[in-house]
């Protein structure tokens, strides 16, 4: 854990950026290893999906940790996820939009939430496309129980980490003219294990690990 913050101080220094949130990518790993990490500081976790979020949640209640869903949400699912999740990371419809807003409970703050946007275009991936940002934006700001934090992408994988810095940069100039419309953002999750140093020299405020966290996850039937 320690050494992690340390790369990623080290990351933003290099860079001459502020040193981004770390969000430790808790999915397919069991409530001890989170609570592990927990114990060691680590405050806010990210999960793919609804089910396996709600049973750690439970068992961590009262920890004060903060739960982000960083998976693709189906509509059918949004009235859990609204009342499970501090943040929603991958908002990138409408119908989304109005399924959060409609099922957050009253008695708590207003959901957090970035959009995900498909910054390479990529067929197998979610996420709206960076022309539709703005009027998402919009539809998202008119909800009073949803608060607009930012942007979220994910770009190709490309073998060559470097390959991705012109995503990471498409992606902080559509954060630059998003945040310039609405006070309330603040947040720009790009960048992994293998690419944190690149999103945050490209701008990134927030970086989603795992892997280096973690270690590697076992393969499928293992």
């Amino acid at each position: 854990m320690k050494d992690i913050t340390l790369q990623l101080q080290n990351a933003a220094a290099s860079a001459g950026r502020p040193g981004p949130r770390l969000l430790a990518v808790s999915k397919t790993q069991d409530a001890t290893a989170v609570a592990e990490l927990a114990d060691a500081g680590q405050r806010a976790f990210g999960e793919n999906y609804v089910q396996e979020a709600a049973g750690k949640a439970a068992k961590l209640a009262g920890r004060g940790l903060e739960w982000h869903l960083i998976g693709h949400l189906q509509s059918n699912k949004a009235p859990v996820a609204a009342a499970l999740f501090d943040w929603v990371q991958t908002v990138d419809r409408p119908k989304l939009v109005e399924a959060l807003a409609r099922h957050r409970p009253a008695d708590r703050p207003p959901l957090n939430v970035l959009i995900q946007v498909n910054i390479d275009d990529e067929a197998s991936k979610h996420g709206c496309q960076p022309d539709d940002v703005p009027a998402l934006a919009r539809t998202i700001a008119a909800e009073p129980r949803l608060c607009l934090r930012g942007l979220m992408a994910i770009p190709t994988p490309h073998p060559d980490p470097e390959r991705r810095r012109d995503a990471f940069r498409r992606t902080h100039a559509l954060f630059d003219a998003l945040r310039a419309g609405y006070p309330t953002v603040d947040t720009l999750s790009m960048g992994m294990s293998d690419d944190y140093a690149i999103a945050i020299a490209e701008g990134a405020t927030m970086v989603r690990i795992g892997t280096a966290l973690f270690g590697a996850r076992p393969p499928k039937g293992a």
